[in-house]
């Protein structure tokens, strides 16, 4: 029987709801996305003198750790090696690594230093299914090595992340999309191979009992997976083409962008507003999901302006009203245009999202609600129950200019 995470440690990640999601690597140098490698088709020798110019020397992981705690973030999940097998730590198992270059630090031990110290942030990482440089996986026949030599390599470095960065949030993978075969050196498709999922999922579950295991495969949990994950849809959505419109019974997750693109793409200005953001997070949480929203770093190891600015709005919003998104669960009240709501226990969270009228509606609220009030600042909100619907009266001053939340007890 696969093992899965401690009751203890779904609750806490659920509980969290709002992540910060980092995809950082040597693609950085070219700030063409994280993908650039494969999209136009570097070849590895070339692609490999980035590594030596690599040197982020702004980078802080302290002041990271504080712009997501200013944001309202809980957890940060940061990219240990993407598809292009340049690992962001000291990997004993490869030397296509940063700390093989002129930086030679380890931003992920630095990193999961400075959220300890912090103790209200957790770490988690990502880990790439697939290696686009390493041999076992894309140069078999030429390097003599076989799928097992690239199964012990991916095994190997999950187990160093689970075993040298002290307690983790979750374990991230990616790269294993059902019916999308990439290219002929996809060696999973090509050869008809597995990931030895259980062997691999087993092994998190002994050494980090109450880290989740997502797998963004966009499609059904397998045993093992603790999360379900929507890649830039909301749960049940399917608006970019590749997630499964199915929702499980189970913890989910969504992960965003602010503008277009997971790594720095110099160029790409189409930011998200934190209104827009803001109300990602509620409809997020109100669909029982976290939110885990991705910043791009620079190749210099700085967060862009803009994100930051972003996230600290968000952040100043979750300040007064951060108790109707941690700690809720899916809310009962049917979600409109309009609202959405989040619960905890009988305490409904009910969020405004527009400014269209002061007399808000809303159907099959429970019975045993009797008042309402602002949670920002306590003030009591005329409550009328008809047959089937309640009405709040919130006028257009009383309400916050991104989400006003009505609390409903």
């Amino acid at each position: 029987m696969t093992l899965q995470a401690t009751p203890e440690g779904l609750a806490a990640f659920q509980d969290m709801r709002f992540g910060m999601f980092i995809h950082w690597g040597v693609y950085a140098m070219i700030a063409r996305g994280e993908w650039v490698m494969h999209t136009e088709r570097i070849p590895v020798a070339e692609y490999e003198k980035l590594a030596p110019q690599f040197n982020p020397t702004r980078f802080d992981a302290d002041e990271w750790v504080s712009i997501a705690v200013d944001a309202g973030q809980k957890y940060i999940v940061i990219t240990s090696r993407h598809h292009d097998g340049y690992s962001m730590y000291d990997t004993a198992l490869s030397d296509y690594k940063i700390t093989n270059g002129p930086f030679k630090r380890d931003p992920l031990a630095e990193l999961a230093n400075a959220c300890a110290k912090r103790g209200d942030v957790k770490i988690g990482f990502y880990n790439s299914l697939l290696d686009w440089h390493h041999p076992a996986y894309r140069f078999r026949n030429e390097s003599g090595l076989a799928w097992e030599d690239y199964i012990a390599f991916l095994h190997g470095q999950v187990r160093e992340l689970c075993t040298n960065y002290g307690q983790i949030v979750c374990m991230w993978f990616d790269g294993d999309w059902p019916m999308h075969a990439l290219d002929a050196s996809n060696a999973y498709f090509a050869s008809g191979g597995s990931f030895e999922y259980e062997k691999l999922y087993d092994m998190i579950h002994t050494l980090q009992p109450q880290a989740v295991v997502h797998n963004n495969r966009h499609a059904q949990p397998l045993p093992g997976e603790d999360v379900q994950g929507f890649e830039q849809d909301l749960p049940g959505q399917n608006t970019v083409g590749f997630n499964t419109s199915s929702v499980y019974d189970m913890p989910a997750e969504v992960c965003m962008t602010i503008n277009n693109f997971w790594g720095e793409y110099k160029g790409d200005n189409d930011h998200k507003t934190t209104h827009h953001l803001i109300h990602t997070l509620a409809r997020s949480a109100s669909a029982g999901a976290n939110y885990l929203l991705n910043v791009g770093p620079t190749a210099e190891g700085e967060i862009l302006p803009v994100h930051i600015e972003r996230l600290l709005g968000m952040g100043s919003w979750l300040y007064q009203n951060g108790r109707s998104i941690y700690g809720t669960r899916a809310g009962v009240i049917p979600p409109t245009r309009e609202t959405v709501s989040t619960r905890q226990g009988d305490t409904h969270y009910v969020h405004i999202l527009s400014n269209m009228s002061d007399v808000v509606t809303l159907k099959d609220v429970p019975e045993s609600v009797s008042n309402a009030r602002l949670l920002m600042n306590g003030a009591s909100v005329p409550f009328e129950r008809t047959a089937d619907r309640v009405r709040l009266l919130v006028p257009e001053p009383q309400r916050n200019p991104f989400d006003t939340v009505v609390v409903l007890e």
